[in-house]
């Protein structure tokens, strides 16, 4: 079953969402169904089926400091 987890990444302009959003998009149908990314609010929401602490790796091989919010 699919959640949605939301994370506070810090990007600064749209190369950084851009980063963040090619690293998730690799796992699109791999436990990733869908990106949302909100560069004004530095917010990501993903829903996957993958853990949070799992996605959290997977945004912070970008290099961004990223703290996980909870899910929606």
């Amino acid at each position: 079953m699919s959640s949605t987890h939301i994370f506070h990444v810090e990007m600064t302009c749209e190369g950084c969402s851009g980063a963040v959003e090619r690293v998730l998009n690799r796992l699109k149908g791999q436990g990733v169904d869908a990106v949302a990314i909100s560069l004004p609010e530095q917010k990501v929401s993903v829903t996957s089926t993958l853990s949070a602490d799992q996605l959290l790796e997977v945004i912070k091989k970008t290099g961004k400091t990223t703290t996980y919010v909870g899910t929606h």
